[in-house]
């Protein structure tokens, strides 16, 4: 910009040795240049999608989010409530031999009741289990002395409780005070050293055998879609647990006896495979990063349509290089035992290695790292406040056909803003030219400062129309990705286009309207004025589509007015008495023939030039 200005000046100044007037007159070349309404495009446009967003109920805290969702290829999306109801539904209590046992239950139900930290869906299928079967444990007789809180590297929850009597436990030693957990079933392994052995009635040592059968109860839960978490206890009677034993949640979740399961069944939505197809119809790769168990994700997955040819788990994860990792990533649909920094491992590979804009739907704490890193962090507002407070669009209904609009409405954001920055680009490249040609041949200025300015300025309120444009449907299938690359080899194919028109303007007027090889000022710039400003106005035609203009497509109404009015204002400018006042002259009919034919023809060739430029390049905006 400042180099093309010192030109303009230099020019200028060494044609008719003005300085003050040749720096004026730079000035406003500099103002011409620069796409004033850039911001008010963008923001309009982003404003316009966040409320036409809101109307699907769903919250845009960020504009730019927006934009990014335009150009995401890759969701991240937790299975919890996503892919499935999210209600959490109690079905089964089964101890490890896969009978139903009451005593799962009731350890269980008092993990749930005590636990004083947050209490998620499964504890509320539990408790409203326990209530609506008449079930009566009597949870007044037990009283709570510590607690250790659920995380999601220990992925368990415990409560230390003590009673004064215990007539409910018969099958083991009875006790006063006992540590119960619940959790992920394999974490609850983890601290299991005994099994409760229902047929001989006494407590055994975990066995090889033993954690065979009841990895395969649990597999066929699983594969039948349920959920399982674990419950185990440990007699604290003879224990003496001090402060500093609390700190180490090693030690005192250690050596406890596995009782059994609990099953829960959460159905997937309806909703969810016609929302990712649509997805996937429009390039965005839909990848499940999930804490559950790979069978249960699986599962699901195949339910709403998921490929499930990749997959792979946390703790394989964790075992891999650099290398190997990002290659698994990119691979894997379904990840499953993440855990909140593996999360947040996978999307910023996606974003670094395989270059893709990410985008990431969750709801939980153990969801907030990965929330944000993504390029658009999405989350619900029935979600955990820490995942609301870092996510960029807030969700009022969970459910994914929400952001099919938000990827449609993103594309048409990036693809107006596209057209108003390769219409300015190309409109002021030839306006450069031009001017540096014509002030040359003429040895004056084609507009005075002025009317340089005025014709900027209703160019630029014309513009106001692009938000409210359409993109056609091959556009909004794909997404896309702001690149600079593009712009200079853009620039010159279109480009020189338009200068051509300028310059057959000057031809044509200098031919038919100079007197005696002299060309009157006046009139000159009336025609000058009148045809950029046209030329300007018109060319948006033919930018915003890779079909021809108005006759395979034609842009939206306000488009359309707002091209008619400012044509019909700079048409009557030079007629006016203001057109008078600025320096301008009435044109004759002849003249505005000759714009009819310059028109078609300009249209013609730029037609031509698009069509060799998308062979070329295989993309137009």
């Amino acid at each position: 910009m400042l180099l093309v200005v010192t030109i303009m000046i230099l020019v200028e100044y060494f044609t008719f040795y003005d300085l003050s007037e040749s720096t004026l007159f730079g000035i406003s070349v500099a103002c011409a240049l620069t796409p004033q309404m850039l911001p008010l495009i963008i923001n309009t446009s982003l404003a316009k999608g966040a409320l036409a967003m809101a109307m699907e109920r769903c919250i845009v805290k960020s504009l730019s989010a927006i934009r990014d969702m335009g150009s995401m290829d890759i969701l991240c999306i937790d299975k919890t409530g996503t892919l499935t109801m999210n209600r959490a539904i109690m079905v089964n209590h089964l101890d490890s031999w896969g009978a139903p046992r009451e005593k799962v239950l009731h350890f269980a139900f008092l993990n749930s009741y005590f636990k004083s930290d947050q209490k998620y869906p499964l504890d509320d299928a539990i408790l409203a289990f326990v209530y609506t079967n008449g079930y009566r444990f009597q949870p007044s007789k037990w009283r709570k002395t510590d607690e250790i809180p659920f995380d999601f590297m220990r992925r368990r929850v415990s409560v230390i409780l003590e009673t004064e009597s215990n007539p409910e436990v018969r099958n083991i030693q009875p006790f006063y005070r006992f540590i119960i957990t619940k959790g992920a079933l394999e974490d609850v392994l983890k601290v299991c050293s005994y099994v409760e052995n229902v047929d001989m009635g006494e407590i055994t040592a975990v066995s090889a055998e033993h954690h065979h059968r009841i990895l395969n109860v649990v597999e066929e839960l699983r594969n039948e879609g349920l959920r399982i978490i674990g419950v185990a206890i440990k007699n604290l009677q003879q224990t003496k647990i001090s402060k500093q034993n609390m700190e180490n949640e090693d030690d005192v979740e250690s050596d406890m006896v596995f009782l059994g399961v609990i099953a829960f069944f959460d159905p997937p939505k309806d909703s969810a495979k016609e929302a990712l197809w649509r997805l996937a119809e429009k390039g965005v790769k839909a990848k499940v990063l999930t804490g559950d168990s790979l069978s249960l994700a699986i599962k699901i997955c195949k339910e709403v349509g998921i490929r499930t040819t990749h997959v792979t788990t946390g703790p394989e994860l964790e075992q891999l290089n650099q290398e190997a990792f990002h290659e698994k990533v990119k691979k894997a649909t379904v990840l499953a035992r993440l855990t909140p920094s593996q999360k947040l491992r996978v999307v910023q590979s996606l974003q670094s290695v395989g270059n893709h804009v990410v985008g990431f739907l969750g709801d939980g704490i153990n969801d907030s790292l990965a929330l944000d890193a993504a390029n658009v962090g999405i989350s619900v507002d029935s979600a955990a406040s820490v995942a609301k407070d870092l996510a960029d669009i807030i969700l009022l209904e969970k459910d994914l056909n929400v952001l099919v609009a938000g990827v449609e409405q993103g594309r048409l954001t990036f693809g107006n803003t596209m057209k108003y920055i390769k219409l300015s680009v190309i409109a002021n490249l030839g306006s450069v030219i031009s001017l540096f040609i014509v002030t040359l041949a003429l040895r004056f200025e084609p507009l005075t400062p002025i009317q340089l300015l005025v014709q900027n300025f209703l160019y630029s309120v014309g513009q106001i129309a692009i938000p409210w444009d359409r993109m056609e449907e091959d556009y909004v299938k794909i997404p896309q990705k702001w690149s600079v690359k593009s712009l200079p080899m853009f620039i010159l194919w279109n480009g020189p286009v338009c200068t051509l028109c300028d310059v057959a303007t000057l031809l044509f007027v200098w031919f038919y309207y100079s007197s005696g090889g002299k060309l009157d000022e006046s009139f000159f710039r009336s025609a000058y004025f009148i045809q950029g400003l046209l030329m300007q106005t018109l060319i948006f035609h033919l930018i915003r589509t890779e079909k021809i203009p108005f006759i395979m497509e034609i842009a939206s109404w306000p488009v359309l007015a707002s091209t008619v009015v400012i044509s019909a204002i700079g048409i009557a400018i030079p007629f006016s008495i203001i057109g008078h006042f600025m320096g301008f002259t009435d044109l004759p009919l002849s003249y505005f023939g000759f714009l009819v034919v310059l028109f078609v023809g300009y249209f013609t060739v730029g037609q031509i030039v698009k069509r060799v430029y998308i062979m070329v390049y295989k993309k137009w905006l």
